[in-house]
């Protein structure tokens, strides 16, 4: 190797590393919060001695957190984006470098401490939807919408669920086994069973990946579908997810949400597990996409850290934050 390619295959080794030590160390956290805090030791690290400087070095490392295989959430792009905007916009507040510096290793700080707790308050917001005796219908595995209903079952409140099996990685069963643990009653059903158990859900809850511009959501393929259902039995649909989600950008249909995906994730594989072991023709075409999107028509209320918000309210929060 040459002495001039050394320096950044350092950075490249220090970044990934201690990316996936984080996450490795802490599977349960989302994958924003390994990512802040990277950065923010970066600027802590940095030997630059100008604003453009560290912009630069930034850039490069942000481009290498969403090049490595750990970047499997388009949570990633959305936060970086959040976290390259208010490095912007502080260089403009703060015209001597030291301070500048300063000021950002403590924002990165914050916005890692309000990353970390947004589950906790999202669960506070929601517990007033939740009563004794309810149905909720749940799909995918969500951290979000698992401390929702694991905080309103802690406060006594007695409640049933029911999972979808979640396909093409099952990730439904996983959630049922996590509910389970906690004490809450729960049934897992396939996922075509959904219009069938419909009739017996109080309102169905779900996370997100991304919260786009509109109002909308990206989520665990067959999200939309179920809220199709949940509209025509006129039963509520409620979204869960922390703000750093919010995403700006804009799918005008299934077939965006793709590309969105390809440009943002690096290490979601798209493969059904299940159908790949299936004793098939060469010349069958299996195809198993993970996302798709919902559009803000479809979804009652999100619950976020930033509030209990309509659909129509996320834009205006977008621009709140990235200002």
């Amino acid at each position: 190797m040459s002495s001039s390619s050394t320096p950044a295959a350092t950075k490249n080794a220090w970044v990934i590393e201690e990316f996936g030590t984080m996450i490795q160390k802490e599977s349960e956290i989302p994958i924003a919060i390994p990512a802040v805090k990277v950065l923010t030791q970066a600027i802590q690290q940095s030997q630059a001695t100008t604003i453009m400087g560290l912009q630069k070095e930034l850039d490069e490392i942000i481009n290498i957190l969403k090049g490595c295989e750990y970047n499997t959430s388009i949570s990633l792009s959305s936060v970086c984006s959040l976290f390259v905007r208010f490095v912007t916009r502080t260089s403009l507040d703060f015209p001597v470098f030291d301070d500048y510096k300063k000021t950002l290793i403590e924002r990165g700080k914050q916005l890692s401490h309000r990353s970390s707790t947004a589950r906790t308050k999202i669960s506070q917001l929601a517990d007033r939807f939740i009563r004794d005796g309810i149905t909720i219908l749940v799909h995918g595995y969500s951290r979000v919408a698992l401390a929702v209903l694991i905080n309103s079952h802690a406060q006594g409140k007695r409640f049933n669920v029911i999972v979808t099996e979640s396909r093409p990685d099952s990730s439904g069963y996983k959630t049922a086994l996590r509910l389970q643990s906690a004490g809450i009653q729960v049934k897992l059903i396939m996922d075509g069973a959904v219009s069938r158990f419909m009739d017996k859900v109080d309102y169905v809850l779900c996370g997100a990946e991304a919260i786009v511009e509109n109002g909308g959501i990206l989520n665990k393929v067959g999200t939309y579908q179920i809220s199709i259902v949940a509209k025509a039995f006129k039963k509520p649909f409620y979204v869960a997810a922390e703000s750093f989600k919010f995403t700006r950008t804009y799918p005008l249909n299934q077939t965006d949400v793709e590309s969105i995906k390809n440009e943002n994730v690096v290490g979601s594989p798209s493969i059904c597990k299940t159908c790949s072991n299936l004793d098939k023709p060469e010349s069958l075409t299996i195809d198993s996409p993970t996302l798709d999107y919902t559009p803000p028509s479809y979804i009652t209320l999100l619950f976020t850290d930033l509030g209990v918000l309509t659909p129509s309210a996320v834009s205006d929060e977008l621009i709140k934050l990235y200002n």
